[in-house]
C-alpha cells in the first residue's frame, strides 16, 4: 500500500500514531512503527536526558522509521530542536506555533518535517517555509485543539496545498480512515485509539474509562484562557468548567489544577487529573495490540472504500490539483 505520504516517510501504512504528551514514549511509538505505521515520541515538556533515551529505546525496539514531537510553546524547543537533528530522527512534528527557524537545520540533518495545522491558512505558510507533509487536526482530537472541524479543515488545507495532506481528529476506525481519504487525505494520524493499545504504558484506569466512554463524554476546557483542550468527563474537568465560568473565581486555584494535570491520570488519578481523549473514544470498544489496531484500521478501510486507499488518495489529489488549477 503506497501513498505520497508512506513514500515520504518511509512506512508501510498510511497510518501515524498521535503525539501525546506523558503518553507517546518508546512503547508505544516503537510498537507503532513495528507494526508499519510511524510511531511518534512526544517531547513534551520532558527534558532532553529523557528525549535522547526514549529515541534509543524505540530504535532498539524496531528499525523502522520513529517520529519525536516538538511542542514549540515549550521554553526549551531551541534546545530539543538541536537535539533532534544531532539524533537525526527520521521525522519531526510540530505543534503549538511555528517551526519555520528549525526546519532549514532539520532538513539538513535529513529529517521530514510535518508540522500539525489547524488552518489552510498555516498550512499554506508551512508549505512554503518547507515542510514535507502537514498533519490537519480538527477540534475533535483529544488534547489541545482548534476551532475548525476535521470534515471542513482537511478540504479545505488539500486545497491550499501541494504537499501530502495527513488527517487527524476524530478517526478510530477504518470508517473515519475512509472518509478522511475520501477528503483528499493521504494518511490519517490517530491517538485516541492507541491510548487503549497493550503497549500505551497508561494506567489501566485511563484505558478502560476510554472504553468505557459514551459519544457524550468529552467536554472541552481551557477556551477561558485561550488554550482549548478536549479530555473525558470527570471531577476535574467539572471543577475546571465551573471555575472558567465565575467571574470571581481564583486565577491561581485554576493553574494549580491544570499543573500537572495530564500526568496525574496517566499515572492512575482519573478523577483528579485531566484525562485527554477525542470524541472518537465513543467508538472505542475493544483493547488490542499497536499492530492489530493498525491491521484493522487499514483493512476496515479499504473494505468500505471498495478499493485501495492508495487509490482513494490519488483520485482525492488529482481533484484537488484541479481545484487549485495545478
Amino acid at each position: 500500500m503506497k501513498t505520497r505520504v508512506t513514500e515520504l516517510l518511509g512506512i508501510e501504512y498510511p497510518v501515524i500514531q498521535g503525539a501525546m504528551a506523558w503518553v507517546a514514549n518508546a512503547s508505544l511509538a516503537g510498537a507503532v512503527s513495528e507494526a508499519g505505521g510511524l510511531g511518534i515520541i512526544a517531547a513534551g515538556a520532558a527534558p532532553l536526558s529523557w528525549i535522547e533515551e526514549q529515541v534509543r529505546l524505540a530504535r532498539a525496539a524496531t528499525d523502522k522509521p520513529i517520529g519525536v514531537n516538538v511542542m514549540l510553546m515549550n521554553p526549551d524547543a531551541a534546545k530539543i530542536a538541536k537535539l533532534l537533528a544531532d539524533l537525526r530522527i527520521d521525522v519531526i512534528t510540530t505543534g503549538a506555533g511555528s517551526p519555520s527557524a528549525y526546519i532549514e537545520m532539520w532538513k539538513e540533518a535529513g529529517c521530514k518535517v510535518v508540522p500539525v495545522v489547524a488552518s489552510s491558512a498555516l498550512a499554506a505558510r508551512m508549505e512554503r517555509c518547507g515542510a514535507d507533509a502537514v498533519v490537519a487536526e480538527g477540534c475533535e482530537a483529544g488534547g489541545h485543539i482548534g476551532e475548525l472541524t476535521t470534515m471542513a479543515l482537511v478540504p479545505a488545507v488539500c486545497d491550499a496545498v501541494s504537499i501530502p495532506v495527513i488527517a487527524a481528529g476524530g478517526i478510530a476506525d477504518g470508517r473515519g480512515m475512509a472518509a478522511a481519504f475520501a477528503l483528499g487525505a493521504e494518511a490519517v494520524q490517530v491517538g485516541t485509539r492507541f491510548l487503549t493499545v497493550d503497549e500505551c504504558t497508561i494506567c489501566d484506569a485511563y484505558k478502560e474509562r476510554v472504553v468505557a466512554a459514551k459519544d457524550s463524554d468529552t467536554i472541552v476546557t481551557g477556551r477561558a484562557g485561550g488554550h482549548p483542550v478536549r479530555g473525558l468527563k470527570n471531577a476535574f474537568s467539572r471543577k475546571v468548567r465551573l471555575l472558567e465560568g465565575d467571574p470571581s473565581a481564583d486565577a491561581a486555584e485554576l493553574e494549580a489544577l491544570y499543573a500537572g494535570s495530564l500526568r496525574r491520570a496517566v499515572e492512575g488519578d482519573t478523577d483528579g487529573g485531566s484525562m485527554m481523549a477525542g470524541q472518537s473514544a465513543g467508538i472505542v470498544r475493544e483493547r488490542k495490540t499497536a499492530r492489530e489496531a493498525v491491521a484493522d484500521l487499514v483493512r476496515e478501510a479499504e473494505e468500505i472504500g471498495g478499493r485501495t486507499l492508495a487509490e482513494m488518495a490519488e483520485c482525492s489529489a488529482e481533484r484537488a490539483r484541479v481545484r487549485r488549477g495545478a
